[in-house]
């Protein structure tokens, strides 16, 4: 499968890495992005190649694009705690508006519709690991809410178009992934403790640090995207690790890789912070014959390879 594809969120952290497998692939690329959390910079390896395009643009307005368009990735979200404590409004919207008006183009050219959906739509999950079928335990006024509602809300859409007007669709539900392009003041647990352990601060474990996150790296994740797009199945799709490690084992294999002088701080545990995260991957196994590749090790060498090299330019 290879057309031309429209990715919403095309200068941010997943949303470049897909831009350039697609244009690996031989699609047609047309990015779309406001840069509220998304940096130019994340495409300009991009910029000479003939097949890609790039605008921007918010797309909680509506989008007119001229000419065919086979596939319209939706990634546009400011993803990070911070990002949606500064820009909540605009989270909520480019989770709803933005869907609606995304699932509006695809419906205007005949286009497969892709969203990507979060684990955050799990909430403080109740149920461990989180299969599909879970519908999670959320909390719709807390401060996370403008973003796991945004999400669910978007799932709503997705799926409401999928069964009034027969539309191709695709939902998968992303786990904390990690790599290259992600921003240094992203403020999740990989690139915080990365710039911490990178210029011998304090590494800030938040709780005790017994809470456990599953780490994909990007390229992993990317390859499951490509194939779930590829397939012919509407139902949410769950992609990550299910490689579970603690916070605090997470500080420290930084801080080793890194080759770190970093003392490990304690802090309080913010408030709506899950405490597992582990997704159940039983679906993407059957359905793509898809598995994560890159050992933690292998992903934050490169991670931390890329970091280093941001923070000399900084």
């Amino acid at each position: 499968m290879a057309g031309r594809a429209v990715v919403t969120g095309g200068a941010g952290f997943l949303g470049s890495h897909l831009c350039e497998r697609l244009l690996h692939d031989g699609w047609q690329v047309l990015s779309v992005d406001n840069l509220i959390s998304g940096a130019a910079r994340n495409l300009a390896h991009l910029r000479g190649n003939d097949r890609f395009q790039s605008i921007e643009h918010n797309v909680s307005e509506p989008l007119y694009v001229e000419g065919p368009v086979d596939a319209v990735l939706h990634f546009a979200s400011p993803a990070s705690p911070i990002d949606y404590a500064d820009h909540p409004i605009a989270t909520l919207k480019v989770g709803t508006l933005g869907t609606h008006n995304m699932l509006g183009l695809a419906r205007a050219k005949g286009a497969t519709f892709f969203l990507a959906s979060t684990s955050e739509v799990y909430g403080d999950p109740l149920v461990h690991p989180q299969p599909e079928t879970y519908w999670g335990n959320v909390n719709p006024v807390g401060p996370r809410a403008v973003y796991d509602e945004a999400k669910r809300a978007a799932e709503a859409f997705t799926m409401a178009y999928h069964r009034t007007h027969g539309m191709k669709t695709r939902i998968v539900r992303i786990f904390n992934t990690y790599g290259p392009m992600m921003r240094t003041n992203d403020g999740r647990a990989v690139p915080n403790f990365l710039l911490q352990a990178l210029q011998n601060q304090p590494l800030t474990v938040y709780g005790d640090g017994s809470q456990t996150r599953s780490l994909c790296y990007v390229d992993d994740l990317i390859e499951g995207i490509v194939r779930l797009l590829a397939t012919d199945y509407a139902e949410p799709v769950n992609l990550g690790t299910d490689d579970e490690v603690t916070i605090l084992q997470l500080a420290t294999r930084i801080r080793d890789l890194s080759g770190s002088k970093s003392e490990i701080v304690f802090k309080p545990l913010p408030e709506g912070d899950p405490k597992q995260r582990r997704p159940d991957l039983t679906r993407a196994r059957k359905l793509l014959g898809w598995e994560p590749r890159t050992s933690l090790d292998a992903g934050l060498a490169k991670t931390i390879a890329y970091f280093r090299e941001r923070l000399a330019k900084a």
